[in-house]
């Protein structure tokens, strides 16, 4: 089918198509993987009868484990049933109440999805990023692009919480802070979203941080408020104003479709409409740095005492563990989330 010539005509179809095909590919590819691996341990592991060896004991323990981890991986995938899963994703993060540390807490943050991106292969663009006043970020907002993206991530949307000793305290004092991370799948241009034009205000205004001289002199970065529903994107990335007006809506769009799909499925924890306080007793996981070293899932349980892998994006843990609790509760199947 795809040689033929109308298969390509239609380019947005063609598209999806290719995307469908080539997530089907790597599935498969994977499952191949596998017996491939299980194949040459059980050949290893018939030496190790036969002769013996403690190295080939040694070896087949080894490979027990590597392929474990690899069966593990491909059950993760197989999680992801949800409509939106298989999207890219649109993260965006925001400090709590607290001056510098807050926003030097989310600046880890995002640096911490960035590098758990960069560990699967997947790519990444920011969006828009506001920096603060003195050190980390106001706000972020960074597209993951990659297979199931969103379908990984969006285990990650709620409050985090750090506990540690603040660089910024002369007097070395313990703080809590708190940033809030949100999560949106990327929606195919397929997708209609009805945008009126008189529910939107879009403002220009000169970007700050880096870019050089032209970005700081023109008014290229735009801010596009909807006002039915008080969600407001903005760009600044790049130097053309038509090339950040064409991002922000993409993201609008997205933010539309992630609130009217959690609408209709009537989910308790809508993303724009039930916001929780960033503050006590609404976080879904913890960071300790001090007195001792723990991130810990308070949805799932699950902990990690290796608190600098966190930072450095080793997150799969958690994510198995909120995709598995998904999928134990009644219907959970995962298709509720979108």
């Amino acid at each position: 089918m795809m040689e033929v010539q109308e298969f390509w005509d239609d380019k947005e179809n063609s598209q999806t198509l290719m995307k469908e095909k080539t997530g089907l590919e790597s599935s498969v590819e994977s499952w191949k993987a596998l017996r491939r691996k299980f194949d040459d341990l059980e050949v290893t592991a018939e030496l190790a009868d036969e002769e013996g060896g403690e190295e080939f004991v040694v070896e087949v323990e080894s490979g027990i484990k590597e392929l474990t981890k690899a069966v593990d991986v491909v059950e993760l995938d197989l999680m992801l049933s949800g409509e939106a899963d298989k999207n890219d994703a649109i993260i965006t993060v925001h400090p709590g109440a607290g001056g510098t540390e807050s926003q030097d807490w989310a600046e880890m943050l995002l640096r911490m999805y960035l590098r758990w991106a960069e560990r699967r292969g997947y790519s990444t663009e920011i969006v828009d990023l506001l920096p603060g006043d003195e050190a980390g970020i106001k706000s972020a907002t960074v597209e993951v692009h990659g297979l199931n993206a969103y379908g990984y991530l969006k285990s990650e949307a709620g409050v985090h919480r750090l506990v540690r000793i603040s660089p910024f305290d002369a007097n070395k004092r313990r703080h809590t802070s708190f940033a809030s991370v949100f999560v949106y799948p990327e929606i195919e241009d397929d997708v209609v979203i009805e945008i009126d034009e008189k529910d939107l205000r879009i403002d220009t205004y000169r970007a700050s941080g880096a870019g050089g001289q032209h970005v700081n002199k023109t008014s290229s970065a735009i801010r596009i408020t909807h006002i039915p529903t008080n969600i407001v994107v903005q760009c600044q990335d790049e130097r053309s104003q038509l090339k950040n007006k064409n991002k922000a809506f993409k993201v609008l769009r997205s933010r539309l479709y992630d609130l009217e799909m959690k609408k209709k499925e009537e989910k308790m924890d809508k993303v724009n409409s039930e916001k929780k306080d960033i503050a006590w007793g609404s976080q879904i996981r913890s960071y300790v740095f001090m007195p001792y070293q723990l991130a810990k899932d308070h949805r799932t349980g699950h902990e990690m005492g290796n608190i600098n892998a966190v930072m450095d994006g080793d997150l799969d843990g958690f994510i198995e563990a909120y995709l598995l609790g998904r999928r134990a509760q009644p219907g959970g199947s995962g298709d509720d989330d979108l």
